[in-house]
């Protein structure tokens, strides 16, 4: 038969535990790091494509008043009907 082990062989020590802690401040520190990169290169991303998407159409706009004017000043030519 096999020996069960005293209860007493089963509890953490001490320093196990405030290594344990240790590990784990460590690891969450750097996640918590890399989510803050992560937020910043989202938010760099998202306001970068906000202004793209704003010049894109200003310089549309900026394309039909040039075509609105010229429109407006242009000579029909006649029709050969």
């Amino acid at each position: 038969m096999t020996q069960t082990p005293s209860p007493d062989t089963n509890l953490p020590t001490p320093l196990s535990c405030l290594t344990g802690s240790i590990i784990a401040a460590v690891m969450s520190f750097a996640l918590y790091t890399m989510a803050i990169n992560i937020a910043t290169a989202v938010r760099t991303l998202v306001v970068g494509s906000t202004a793209l998407g704003a010049a894109v159409f200003g310089i549309i706009a900026v394309g039909l008043v040039g075509l609105a004017v010229q429109v407006a000043f242009s000579k029909k030519a006649p029709s050969a009907s």
